[in-house]
């Protein structure tokens, strides 16, 4: 067994993982954006990875600016797009805190970032940056859609989730382990393995970090100092019928964020 590091320098095998859910998440996004924001055709991705949902937008005919620190994802997600599709497209290499566009201020009407990629923002300072940079990119009447996972700093054990996919002949098993919350530094431990086997092939890929730790009450004041109100709140499941209700039980969230009129930020 050949063992390896970030599985972000394997962007085929990473899309493996998350790719199945890539046209039901651009459905619900598109509901999402007739029904709360402008339901324009200029969309914005942070973090956008191997570009899943970049080709998935372009090929609806939507215009998309994407931005990610990988170079690697970004070379995978320019790769895929038919010339059609580039027309449509502009990537970019950037932090989440850091990235700003001129040409896109006041224009985005759809900014997305799902799968719990906001908390690899490890500060208050990093998360109101991105927050703030993106609400400034945003049309008065677009949103922001912001998935990822709240904190249980109550839970007595470690989480962990385990997905199969394939690449052509290949077989990915991915493992992702989240250890006891440290509610004071704010952080949970984190373990991704992603296991390829093959015809010649039997590598282990294993990353760690640390993700940032949000309760309901921590997030709801991040989003008030950024100057982002939310319009609603949606689980994973993605069932636009059935938003998520106050003091619900489930950790996994889907924020549909405005910008607040009344800020001063």
């Amino acid at each position: 067994m050949e063992r390896r590091k970030d599985w972000y320098e394997h962007p085929e095998y990473y899309e493996a993982i998350f790719g199945t859910d890539t046209v039901r998440e651009a459905d619900f996004l598109q509901v999402l954006s007739r029904r709360y924001g402008t339901g324009g055709n200029q969309w914005l991705e942070p973090a956008c990875g191997a570009g899943r949902l970049v080709e998935e937008a372009a090929g609806r005919g939507l215009k998309v600016a994407g931005y990610d620190l990988s170079e690697a994802m970004l070379a995978h997600a320019r790769k895929r797009l038919s010339p059609a599709e580039r027309r449509r497209v502009k990537l970019s290499q950037a932090r989440m805190e850091d990235f700003f566009d001129p040409a896109l201020e006041g224009r985005v009407d759809l900014a997305h970032t799902l799968v719990s990629t906001f908390r690899y923002l490890d500060s208050e300072k990093a998360a109101v940056e991105h927050l703030t940079g993106t609400r400034r990119l945003l049309n008065p009447d677009g949103i922001y859609v912001l998935g990822f996972h709240l904190t249980d700093y109550a839970r007595s054990g470690p989480e962990h989730e385990r997905w199969v996919g394939q690449v052509g002949q290949d077989k990915v098993v991915c493992n992702t382990h989240e250890g006891l919350p440290e509610q004071r530094l704010r952080r949970s431990p984190m373990r991704n393995r992603l296991r390829v086997t093959g015809p010649g092939k039997d590598w282990l890929i294993e990353t760690t970090w640390y993700f940032r730790t949000y309760d309901e009450a921590q997030v709801k004041r991040l989003f008030r100092k950024s100057g982002l109100r939310v319009a609603a709140t949606f689980d994973f499941d993605y069932d636009l019928d059935s938003p998520v209700g106050r003091g619900s039980p489930r950790l996994d969230r889907v924020f549909v964020l405005k910008p607040d009129a009344g800020s001063k930020v």
